[in-house]
């Protein structure tokens, strides 16, 4: 399994995963342009796409629906494309190679899902966009191989940002974003020998940084031990992984 993020953060979102004869996108939250183009750069067309599958509703996760009217479709609202399914929270679907685990999160878009995606051999973990994660579902994340995990904010770093106060309230409650601090204690409760790679996912650009979100997951990765990555999604650009020619 491989993975491409082409975009993470509040002004756009995508992710390619691609297995065997399977080839999805996560999300589609970008300009046209963008998306087109940045597929382009990792060697695929829209055309490639077997399927789209939707995390929720929020605008910078399904901009670009229309470009998918007339390939596969997997959302829990109506996305008015022509080969829909509607799916649900802990209802497995397929596609071709890979099949998807959906979970609930918890955001202020209802239905808000996030992904364990399997190929048989491999397992990755997809969770962005959720103020907490269950205590049920953490079960579900334990031993995979690739976990690209929400990591949104530092919580110092959001209360010195110029948002309003009533923004920063929303971001830090149950429905709204994890902060870094609260993405290591859910990394430490899911790492196992088997993961190679974390990714740490729509960071802030406001509220966050690399260095800073580095800094805070690494002692709860050094208590573990892990010898694998750690790398810091982009709002715009490329961060790939899994097995790769």
């Amino acid at each position: 399994m491989r993975y491409y993020i082409l975009a993470s953060g509040s002004k756009g979102n995508s992710t390619l995963i691609q297995s065997g004869s399977s080839t999805v996108l996560i999300d589609c939250g970008t300009t046209k342009k963008y998306l087109t183009e940045t597929l382009s750069t990792i060697g695929y067309t829209i055309d490639d796409i077997d399927a789209l599958v939707v995390t929720h509703t929020h605008k910078d996760h399904i901009s670009q629906l229309k470009l998918f009217k007339d390939i596969p479709t997997f959302a829990t609202f109506d996305t008015n494309n022509q080969t829909q399914s509607i799916i649900s929270a802990y209802e497995s679907f397929q596609v071709n190679d890979l099949t998807f685990y959906p979970i609930a999160l918890s955001h202020d878009s209802e239905n808000t899902l996030g992904f364990i995606i399997f190929d048989g051999y491999e397992k990755l973990v997809y969770i962005a966009d959720t103020g907490y994660i269950r205590d049920q579902d953490l079960l579900h994340l334990v031993d995979a191989n690739y976990i690209i995990l929400e990591s949104n904010y530092d919580e110092t770093l959001l209360m010195q940002s110029s948002r309003p106060y009533m923004t920063k309230q929303r971001i830090m409650s149950d429905r709204g974003h994890l902060s870094n601090h609260q993405c290591g204690q859910i990394l430490q409760q899911i790492i196992t020998k088997n993961t190679t790679e974390v990714v740490l996912a729509h960071m802030s650009l406001e509220a966050n940084s690399e260095d800073v979100a580095l800094a805070t997951i690494k002692p709860y990765l050094e208590a573990l031990d892990y010898e694998g990555t750690v790398t810091c999604s982009q709002q715009f650009g490329v961060v790939m992984g899994g097995q790769h020619d």
